[in-house]
């Protein structure tokens, strides 16, 4: 058996188009006046059939239709996509089909279309369960759409998602204990509770840098309300599966825990990207970002891939850890030192006296309490 074969093997799309672009959001995303979709159809099926070639015989996990905003696609092309792909890869009995949504009314109608065309699971960016709030994170749709379209989804589809973002401006504790209580009792079997964060590049990091981002909470505030979702998820049955996502049992994305369990998975869409193994070797894989040149490349060359390069055993076990170690149930040590040649040794002891990550039945943990403060461990762990 490959390694890979511990994480699985899935299927990304994406699909880069916005109708507008969030403050906050770093994605490779673009606005765009006109969308030829059946120019991205001929792009999209063309790359599903190379990379099929280079994948034959193996067994499909996931697909995920990710953006960029997909819900934009119409049920068509998403049905054609799909198609293509039962028709070049075995399907897994399970086989888990995600498309991202936003809940404007317009994209709400679509829901039965993604249905027929074989999605199975929608993952909804709600962001927020607060007008102004919306407002502030640039959103287009309203508190009412999103739980009218959440209904709708509900009715639709088997397995539903949405995401959360807190620590926003003007939020306080309780104004956050209020908010996730009202989401868990939507009765979602999946959320996505993220933390503010300001990046650069985007319209949020450059108020920021100007001293223009006010009254966000501090960071000792924000703290509470990650220890705060812990507790009340913990209570609801949607306890935390990896650091930002949580679940009913048996309900965790299982495309996700492809990248987290550091299987294959092939990223098509400009800006995708991709671990693939060939011939016992593993491969990073990019696509240019700009979606022009991405569908001109794949016009003029038939490939939509950008670049790969090999990844020697080092930069396998860093990989590894950086993802595996986001999970509640962490890494199989005995698989690190398959990927690395050698075994994986923890120096640190404060990392195990102050419990910050712990041993069981072979597999290294980070435990809930080292949990907010992953990237330092990460820092201690990585060889």
């Amino acid at each position: 058996m490959e390694d890979w074969q511990n994480g699985g093997f899935g299927l990304y799309i994406h699909w880069p188009f916005c109708q507008a672009k969030c403050p906050y959001c770093d994605f490779n995303s673009h606005v765009s006046a006109s969308i030829n979709e059946e120019s991205w159809k001929a792009a999209f099926l063309s790359e599903i059939d190379r990379v099929a070639n280079l994948t034959q015989g193996r067994l499909l996990n996931s697909v995920f239709f990710g953006g960029g905003t997909p819900s934009l696609m119409s049920p068509d092309l998403v049905n054609a996509l799909l198609d293509r792909v039962r028709s070049s890869w075995t399907l897994a009995n399970d086989c888990e089909i995600t498309l991202e949504a936003n809940p404007t009314s317009v994209e709400a109608g679509r829901f039965i279309g993604y249905h027929e065309a074989g999605v199975n699971r929608l993952s909804m960016g709600i962001q927020s369960l607060r007008d102004a709030d919306l407002k502030a994170l640039g959103r287009m749709h309203t508190v009412a759409e999103a739980r009218s379209a959440f209904d709708i989804a509900r009715n639709t589809f088997d397995r539903i998602s949405f995401d959360l973002i807190y620590a926003r401006q003007q939020q306080s504790l309780n104004d956050w204990k209020n908010e996730l209580t009202e989401a868990l009792d939507m009765a979602a079997d999946h959320l996505s509770l993220y933390q503010l964060t300001i990046e650069e590049g985007t319209a949020f990091g450059e108020r920021y840098s100007r001293g223009k981002l006010r009254n966000l909470p501090t960071e000792d505030t924000a703290t509470d309300m990650y220890f705060a979702t812990q507790e009340i998820c913990d209570a609801a049955g949607m306890s935390a599966y990896e650091v930002s996502n949580h679940a009913q049992n048996g309900s965790e994305s299982r495309h996700n825990e492809i990248y987290w369990r550091y299987g294959d998975y092939i990223g098509i869409g400009p800006g995708a990207h991709g671990r693939l193994t060939l011939d016992g070797e593993k491969y990073a894989t990019d696509t240019l970002l700009s979606p022009g040149l991405w569908l001109e490349k794949v016009r003029k060359t038939g490939s939509g891939e950008h670049s790969r390069s090999l990844l020697p055993p080092d930069e396998q076990l860093t990989e590894f850890l950086l993802m595996g170690l986001r999970l509640a149930d962490g890494i199989d040590l005995a698989r690190a030192a398959e990927i690395s040649g050698n075994p994986l040794e923890v120096t640190n002891q404060f990392l195990f006296e102050d419990g910050l990550v712990k041993i069981e039945k072979g597999r290294l943990m980070v435990t809930p309490k080292g949990r907010p403060l992953l990237n330092a461990v990460l820092r201690e762990i990585i060889p």
